[in-house]
């Protein structure tokens, strides 16, 4: 059993007193048990930041037994194209659940658009990643990851 892990439970394990810290812990320390627990390069990249220096990351991923997959064409390939869809979905305004009219919202200070969270290619390349590379993604962000990679196997 492949499991990749999505930075949000890595955070978990490093941000002292995190809500998520026990859970996160338990579910990488099972994941360890049944097989091999990878990460993609993005993850590398976000987890990166917070810490001192190659040398305490390297640590770390020693510590928590895991290992670096990086991805192939196929992977950046599926993200993009998982990406693009979720791009012709989103929406620029706000629509009222009850009534069903449209709204745009700006910023007070520099009347840029308000629109709800974004997600970005990065978050797509660690999907298309677990699921070409991996059996199952350990993760807290359920929502998207199940409406654009479907076939994925989600634990969180």
């Amino acid at each position: 059993m492949i499991t990749a892990v999505d930075t949000n439970i890595l955070l978990d394990l490093l941000i002292p007193g995190s809500l998520n810290g026990k859970d996160a812990q338990r579910q990488l320390d099972d994941a360890s048990e049944k097989g091999q627990v990878i990460l993609s390069e993005i993850v590398l990249a976000e987890l990166a930041a917070h810490f001192p220096n190659s040398h305490v990351l390297e640590a770390f991923l020693a510590d928590t037994r895991l290992e670096l997959l990086p991805g192939d064409q196929k992977v950046w390939v599926r993200a993009g194209q998982a990406w693009g869809v979720y791009a012709k979905r989103r929406k620029t305004v706000m629509v009222c659940a009850k009534c069903g009219r449209s709204q745009q919202f700006s910023c007070i200070q520099c009347q840029a658009p308000l629109r709800t969270r974004q997600h970005i290619v990065a978050d797509f390349l660690i999907g298309a990643h677990a699921e070409l590379q991996a059996d199952q993604l350990l993760t807290r962000d359920r929502g998207y990851y199940r409406s654009y990679f479907p076939n994925l196997s989600l634990i969180s």
